[in-house]
């Protein structure tokens, strides 16, 4: 039953944000295509619920810059002024709100990672893939992209183990506070958060 009502207040508040903010979406997307053209949005496909893909939706923030052998240039030379203020503001998550109305994501859960990371994923850290992955969720208001790996991928499965409404109005709230403070917008020495690799896990 919590479940249900979950998804009815994901489907609600995801339909009256988008239209709330239609005003704000736009902007940021004539923002961006002033500033580094099309596309706009752009689409990565990553894994959902029982790790089912699905395409997630985000605002572009980086160029798709490349070295003399074709290979995308590191995250810290492609991301641009513009999308550095779009990520340190959170407004480049806006458009997965028409995620989180089609029923692929919910306003909370674990954050969608990549696909490459299913095969390195311990059984204990692949119960991440119990929920749907969330716009925000309890590993970011503990700490966000400013995390190891480990503690990360331990922080979502605190979540699944101990999940309830109640958590979930207190992880949007502190997430509201986050987001002000603009807190934890990357890891230490990186413009974003580092891959992750089966190596992650020899850290202390």
């Amino acid at each position: 039953m919590n479940r249900f009502v979950k998804r009815v207040l994901d489907f609600f508040t995801a339909g009256i944000a988008l239209i709330v903010l239609s005003p704000l979406i736009g902007l940021v997307a004539a923002i961006i295509y002033l500033a580094m053209g099309r596309p706009v949005c752009f689409q990565h496909v990553r894994p959902g619920y029982q790790a089912m893909p699905f395409k997630l939706w985000k605002f572009r923030t980086m160029t798709n810059a490349r070295d003399s052998s074709g290979n995308l240039l590191p995250d810290e030379q492609r991301l641009t002024r513009c999308g550095a203020l779009l990520r340190r503001s959170s407004l480049d998550e806006l458009p997965q709100l028409w995620n989180v109305l089609k029923g692929e994501m919910s306003l909370v859960g674990p954050r969608p990672l990549l696909m490459e990371y299913l095969s390195m994923y311990t059984a204990a850290e692949a119960r991440r893939h119990e929920v749907k992955p969330g716009l925000t969720g309890w590993a970011q208001v503990n700490g966000r992209n400013a995390l190891s790996w480990p503690a990360r991928l331990n922080l979502d499965c605190w979540y699944v183990e101990h999940w309830s409404l109640a958590l979930d109005v207190q992880i949007l709230l502190r997430t509201i506070f986050q987001v002000i403070m603009r807190s934890n917008i990357s890891y230490e020495g990186h413009a974003t958060m580092p891959r992750f690799t089966r190596g992650d896990r020899t850290e202390p």
